[in-house]
């Protein structure tokens, strides 16, 4: 069964943006929309990050979560990213979805109203069960981390 992602508009937002949408029928991810409320252009400075309207509150069904990735495109060839990839939307949020651009590249970047800037995923969750324990099972990697594993 497919999980469910129901959307209502923000009051100030423009619907004509429509909602996320897969670009190709492979896509796993269906792209998000800059719906900037005065819908004027906005700069994100190099090195500078800002909070970015999709004009869209969402509910997810229980069990999954949408996961906020960037756009491959515009991280290649511009340097924007997300400050938080990815970003996790909880089943039980309501507010706006947001999308945190951060500027990577050496230039200003333009973000018009409409553009495309990010893309979600539906993804299931797993949930564990936390255990404390006296000690923990030996491995051959052991302690090792940050690269311990090898270059390549």
């Amino acid at each position: 069964m497919n999980p469910i992602v129901q959307f209502v508009w923000d009051d100030d937002a423009d619907i004509s943006l429509g909602l996320p949408h897969y670009a190709t029928s492979g896509a796993a991810g269906a792209d998000l929309k800059a719906n900037l409320a005065n819908r004027l252009d906005l700069v994100v400075e190099s090195g500078a990050r800002t909070l970015i309207s999709t004009g869209l509150r969402l509910a997810i069904s229980p069990g999954f979560e949408v996961q906020i990735r960037p756009r491959s495109g515009l991280a290649l060839k511009y340097g924007i990213t997300l400050a938080n990839a990815p970003g996790t939307i909880d089943s039980d949020y309501r507010g706006v979805l947001g999308v945190i651009l951060l500027n990577t590249g050496s230039d200003s970047f333009r973000v018009n109203h409409g553009d495309r800037i990010a893309q979600m995923v539906v993804s299931p969750i797993v949930k564990a069960d936390f255990l404390l324990v006296d000690e923990l099972n030996q491995t051959t990697r052991g302690h090792g981390g940050f690269g311990s594993s090898g270059k390549n």
